[in-house]
């Protein structure tokens, strides 16, 4: 038999370990919730310097589209608006004979003329402020095919309704980067581009019958860096699919419930 402070010794003894080791384990409970929430700060700063970087880069690329805007419109734009009312003051003078050649030069003059404005208005974020996704991407289709650069078309789906300024700017650049691709590299013949308005989602898709390129190769392209990194600020869902010899298509799926939900109070 134990005596009573043999006992009494033991548990005390019982009583220590079992006290240390619900300090060690509250210690080290204590530890992961300090480290999880110092990564989870630090994964959250990285984010928001990400996030606040393209920003930045968004809107220094803004600001330079819009210089080269006002550039076109108030240098190029003038030198031919002069030139177009110079021709129209040399018409009286120019023989019969050459009337038909003068009548071209006029015309390209004046064509040009209509191209650099158009050109202007789609570089200058406060023009698409004013007239909307909508109205741009039809202006842009119209001026590819009076250049006859591609035979391009529009459909629209749905109820239409208005975009905050700020996601019709970057939904129209992303767009802007797919048919430069397009025009510049597709070699296609056909550009056909579809906004379907639902409840609470716009999707936008975006297809050339061009050469396609191989997407392994080409994954780390800026122009895609640029579209996928302006679709995340928005929130829209991208996506970009092509293979040699089918054609390139976007898709974009830019969620608007809240969007439309916060329209509703801020009318009532």
């Amino acid at each position: 038999m134990l005596r009573k402070e043999e006992i009494l010794l033991i548990i005390y003894f019982i009583l220590v370990i079992l006290f240390l080791a619900g300090f060690t384990i509250l210690f080290f409970v204590t530890y992961q919730r300090r480290k999880n929430k110092l990564l989870q700060e630090k994964f959250q700063a990285e984010q928001n310097f990400k996030s606040e970087l393209t920003n930045a880069r968004l809107e220094i690329q803004e600001t330079t589209l819009k210089n080269v805007s006002w550039e076109l419109h108030d240098n190029i734009g003038q030198l031919l608006a002069v030139a177009s009312i110079q021709l129209n003051v040399l018409n009286k003078k120019v023989s019969e004979e050459n009337q038909s050649g003068f009548k071209e030069v006029k015309e390209l003059v004046a064509s040009s003329l209509k191209e650099i404005r158009a050109l202007s208005r789609s570089l200058n974020n406060e023009v698409i402020d004013y007239v909307g996704l909508e109205a741009s991407v039809k202006n842009e289709i119209e001026r590819f095919n009076r250049l006859e650069v591609v035979e391009a078309k529009l459909d629209i789906v749905g109820e239409t309704y208005n975009i905050p300024q700020e996601d019709s700017i970057i939904l129209f650049r992303i767009l802007q980067e797919f048919f430069s691709n397009v025009i510049k590299y597709a070699a296609a013949s056909k550009l056909e581009v579809k906004f379907s308005y639902a409840a609470n989602l716009l999707e936008i898709t975006a297809f050339d019958n061009g050469k396609g390129f191989d997407m392994e190769h080409q994954a780390t392209g800026s122009g895609l860096l640029n579209m996928r990194s302006r679709a995340e600020l928005i929130n829209a869902n991208f996506s970009l699919n092509s293979s040699i010899g089918k054609g390139t298509s976007l898709s974009l799926q830019y969620p608007t419930k809240t969007n439309i939900n916060e329209q509703n109070d801020h009318n009532r």
